[in-house]
């Protein structure tokens, strides 16, 4: 059964923002996921190749530098209280 949804369970403007400033943070924690399901399928085909542990590295190093460009940029000196 299909029900509305009530005006205050929709996400606000400042909700959406805030999603879509931290989005390529998730998309590369979406990634690591993904990185680590092809671990975890690999160990019952033969295990991991060197290429699935690289990708896993990159992976990782990416959500590094997208944490960092978000902690900046939501805390920086534009945004001093």
């Amino acid at each position: 059964m299909i029900t509305k949804l009530s005006a205050a369970a929709a996400p606000t403007a400042a909700d959406l923002a805030a999603i879509e400033s931290e989005w390529p943070l998730i998309a590369a924690e979406l990634d690591v996921l993904d990185a680590q399901i092809t671990l975890i399928y690999a160990e019952d085909h033969g295990g991991p190749s060197p290429l699935n542990w690289r990708r896993l590295r990159r992976t990782e190093a990416r959500v590094t530098r997208a944490a960092a460009e978000v902690s900046t940029r939501t805390t920086g000196p534009d945004r001093a209280a």
